[in-house]
């Protein structure tokens, strides 16, 4: 079960380009957006798209991946796991970002 613990696996759209990052030492960061779709029908029986965004990172040869073949609108299945980290803003303020650390990456789709 330890397999399980603290795991994430989506399906969804790049929502921007990536953003790359060249780290000292040359190790590279790929951020970028990642949106999850879920479809349902309300009390009107209409039909509604509720719409999901995950902030990711990538780290190393994934994120060099990231930076020759993804971008907008691109198809992805992605594993990883949740890190949540902390800063403060120049006012003092504590702020918190949880993102998804990814792990393994499928592009899906047309190439």
């Amino acid at each position: 079960m330890n397999a399980l613990r603290n795991r994430v696996q989506l399906i969804g759209n790049l929502g921007n380009d990536p953003e790359i990052i060249n780290l000292d030492g040359g190790s590279k960061l790929a951020k970028f957006a990642v949106a999850t779709n879920e479809t349902y029908k309300n009390a009107k029986g209409e039909k509604v798209t509720d719409t999901q965004w995950h902030n990711v990172v990538a780290w190393g040869k994934t994120a060099e991946i990231v930076e020759n073949y993804l971008n907008k609108g691109k198809e992805v299945a992605i594993e990883g796991k949740l890190m949540t980290r902390s800063y403060e803003t120049k006012e003092g303020d504590k702020r918190y970002i949880t993102e998804i650390r990814c792990n393994e990456l499928l592009m899906l789709g047309k190439q």
